[in-house]
């Protein structure tokens, strides 16, 4: 079969709450999404979701930004009903990015600097507080090196108040190499479940991480194909590849350094 006659793969993603959950141009992983799935000739039928709506019957890949605790408020009870299917989709093998307030959202709960308790939607085993008063936030650009195979070193910017803290069952995305992670203490960054990823880290992040970008369309293939699904060939991404070296120079100069022994 010509590559003229063969169907072109495809992909569906869902944003949630793009028209509330969007700090720090969070928008932006979805256009690189679409952008870079296009290179590999993959594409992208994407299907907003806020407030109200209704999740599709399937999906491969699931995108929420970041926000702040009074976005957070609004979208905590609809997003925590949704709970179940996400937990259904992670366990499928849908690959997820939930961003900062996403990520917080996507865990057991978060406790928010007035002491109310928000509730999750339970995709990954982790618990968040906000400290209160008088606590430093977690603020500056990061570098941190991802559990994931193949991905390596990310990088990004971080802002939160909240500490969140893993779970038995939760896996890190990454370990931090510079700036504060999950909490500032245990040098964790993010949550895995299976091909979810929960992070602190905006930017927009995908734009400037094209090894994490190729991953997740890697992974949403997989889920819409199945095993067997084919690879993605290696092309270069230039302009993604010099924003990355360029962010990770950022962070080494700027933020604190994470020693760790393994």
């Amino acid at each position: 079969m010509s590559d003229e006659t063969r169907p072109r793969r495809s992909i569906r993603i869902v944003t949630l709450y793009d028209d509330v959950m969007n700090v720090y141009a969070d928008r932006g992983n979805v256009i690189a999404l679409r952008a870079r799935a296009a290179e590999h000739g993959v594409d992208a039928e994407v299907t907003p979701v806020s407030l109200g709506d209704p999740l599709p019957a399937e999906t491969d890949l699931v995108l929420i930004g970041g926000g702040q605790d009074r976005e957070q408020r609004r979208i905590a009870e609809d997003l925590a009903a949704h709970g179940p299917r996400l937990r259904g989709w992670a366990d499928e093998g849908v690959a997820m990015l939930a961003i900062c307030g996403g990520y917080q959202l996507f865990g057991q709960f978060y406790r928010d600097a007035s002491g109310a308790e928000l509730p999750g939607a339970g995709v990954f085993d982790v618990t968040t507080v906000a400290p209160g008063p008088g606590w430093p936030r977690c603020i500056g650009d990061m570098v941190v090196t991802s559990t994931l195979p193949g991905v390596g070193e990310v990088a990004g910017f971080e802002n939160h108040g909240g500490r969140t803290y893993l779970g038995p069952t939760a896996q890190p995305f990454a370990m931090v190499d510079y700036g504060y992670g999950n909490n500032g203490d245990d040098g964790t960054e993010g949550a895995r479940r299976d091909e979810a990823i929960g992070t602190y880290l905006h930017g927009s992040l995908l734009p400037k991480n094209p090894a994490l970008l190729d991953h997740l369309i890697a992974a949403a293939l997989r889920h819409r194909e199945g095993p067997d699904s084919a690879p993605l060939a290696s092309i270069p991404a230039p302009y993604a590849e010099r924003a990355h070296a360029t962010a990770v120079k950022v962070a080494k100069r700027r933020s604190r350094r994470v020693s760790r022994t393994s």
